[in-house]
């Protein structure tokens, strides 16, 4: 039993949580922490692993799981939306976040969405270290604050979340809880293992690639360095001629290209493209998504019709989808003319009001995004800390994807 918890927490008998071993150096100095984690989390992660507390908080500890969690992802994720979140602050107010010197560094996440972290500027000695939460919600009474510190150690912040009520003189602000202190294995962690920090890579492009692949080389030959193509294209094993047979007109040649060079697949983790050569297998063929994705725009178009202005596949000038993004938006072409080498790209986007036509080709567009030049509803950008090369990639669909 962890001595800090001890009085305060029981295990859950029906999901026990049980120690994964962390190599508390490695991790440390993968964090450029000199004088280490907060003690506490070293004993509490060493006696249980990764733990459910409370049914409400996860206190992520080092482990992973494939396909589920990996730590040293989930703090770079963390860490990377934390600082585009603290931007929303005023200067005077706003925290660094780690990798930077006294930066927060993020322990856990609530189900309600908030985040947890230390202030590691507050002291040199880690044991001191307060909590510091972003709240998923405006804090009640607080204007529109989200952000919030507390004079609490990782310790004492999860001792108050038990309590039915408050001791004089109570921390102030928004304390989670009351919670009923219960330590259970993260319920989608059942076999995490330890993890281990990456090793150094060596930079994927020399500084001339980068060049070429970030501010002077065009079409292919830069999208290429980018996002290096797969070996073998993901296209659907039949022929650009049975499918536009099928869909009733053929495809723009830079479409054809690209999907020629690449093949069906996800741009970085989030633009999917539909598998092209797909006519046979009813439930996932070309014509299908496309079918799927207008008859949802036609339903809300009947609806909404200021929200949808597009005409739809096969009307003159209609939509005609092609990709889709993991936030539900879609990538396509608005039909206008007989000659599709003029058809101009367009998103639809979920979450946002119909914008213009897209000004460049396909690959243009690609690469413009990739390189976090190109700023359109429906396309998110990257973030000033990010960088593209890192950020850009391409994942190639294997041949039972439904896409």
């Amino acid at each position: 039993m962890n001595p800090g918890t001890a009085d305060f927490t029981t295990v859950d008998p029906e999901r026990p949580p049980s120690p994964v071993a962390a190599d508390w150096p490695a991790v440390e100095a993968w964090l450029g922490l000199a004088a280490g984690l907060p003690s506490d989390f070293k004993q509490l992660a060493d006696a249980y692993g990764p733990v459910d507390f409370g049914a409400y908080i996860w206190i992520h500890t080092p482990c992973a799981e494939a396909g589920r969690f990996d730590y040293g992802t989930w703090l770079h994720e963390t860490h990377r939306a934390a600082r585009i979140q603290v931007r929303h602050l005023p200067e005077e107010e706003r925290y660094a976040v780690h990798p930077e010197p006294g930066g927060l560094l993020a322990w856990g996440v609530s189900r309600g969405g908030d985040t947890l972290f230390w202030d590691t500027s507050r002291s040199a000695d880690p044991d001191a270290w307060g909590v510091v939460v972003h709240h998923r919600g405006v804090i009640p009474g607080s204007g529109l604050r989200v952000w919030h510190a507390y004079d609490l150690t990782l310790t004492e912040y999860l001792r108050h979340t038990v309590r039915d009520g408050w001791e004089l003189p109570s921390p102030p602000g928004p304390l989670m809880g009351p919670l009923p202190g219960s330590l259970a294995r993260t319920a989608f962690l059942p076999d995490a293992r330890p993890w281990a920090p990456p090793a150094p890579e060596v930079p994927r492009l020399t500084e001339a690639q980068r060049l070429v692949a970030l501010r002077t080389g065009t079409g292919l030959e830069a999208l290429e360095l980018l996002s290096p193509p797969p070996a073998e294209p993901c296209l659907g094993g039949d022929s650009w001629e049975a499918l536009f047979a099928e869909l009733g007109t053929v495809l723009p040649r830079e479409y054809v290209t690209l999907m020629e060079r690449y093949g069906a697949g996800c741009w970085s983790r989030w633009l999917r493209f539909f598998t092209p050569l797909r006519t046979r297998d009813h439930e996932r063929r070309f014509v299908i998504n496309v079918k799927d994705v207008l008859d949802g725009y036609r339903e809300l178009k009947a609806s909404y019709p200021d929200e949808q202005p597009l005409a739809v596949w096969p009307e003159p000038g209609g939509f005609l989808p092609f990709a889709n993004s993991v936030d539900g938006d879609q990538l396509g072409w608005l039909t206008e003319g007989a000659d599709p080498e003029a058809w101009p790209l367009v998103v639809w986007p979920r979450h946002a009001r119909q914008g213009p036509p897209l000004e460049g080709g396909l690959i243009d567009t690609l690469l413009a995004w990739q390189r976090g030049t190109l700023a359109t509803a429906g396309l998110p950008g990257l973030d000033v800390s990010d960088d593209p090369v890192e950020c850009a990639g391409f994942a190639a669909w294997d041949a039972g994807a439904y896409w």
